[in-house]
């Protein structure tokens, strides 16, 4: 079982930097793919950034290609969402995920099968 907690969310204005942190407890991070996916009220939760379980490959969604970065520290069992440029079309619930798998990244959060309880991001016009 894998449990997953997200923290860094907050308040900032149009054009800020904010920094996901997902925490996962679980005896090695190692062959999980991992994921960042967002979720606006009344909208379906979207892809946002996902990374292979060695961290060489990543991929983003095209509306924050450029302004957000997603890294992992296996070590340390941490996944990261660095944004930056925030827009207030970012506010969203953030979920962290997770899915044992081989393939370098996947998109369809159906696919993953661990999720973090979210964190809201708001950005301020």
């Amino acid at each position: 079982q894998v449990q997953l907690v997200e923290s860094g969310g907050g308040l900032v204005q149009a054009g800020g930097s904010l920094r996901l942190s997902c925490a996962a407890s679980i005896r090695t991070l190692n062959n999980y793919v991992m994921a960042w996916f967002r979720q606006c009220p009344g909208k379906e939760r979207e892809f946002v950034a996902g990374i292979s379980w060695s961290g060489i490959s990543t991929n983003y969604a095209d509306s924050v290609k450029g302004r957000f970065t997603i890294s992992r520290d296996n070590a340390k069992k941490m996944v990261y969402l660095q944004m930056n440029s925030l827009k207030p079309e970012d506010t969203a619930v953030y979920y962290c995920a997770a899915v044992y798998s081989p393939v370098a990244t996947m998109m369809a959060d159906i696919l993953y099968d661990y999720w973090g309880q979210g964190t809201q991001v708001t950005v301020s016009s």
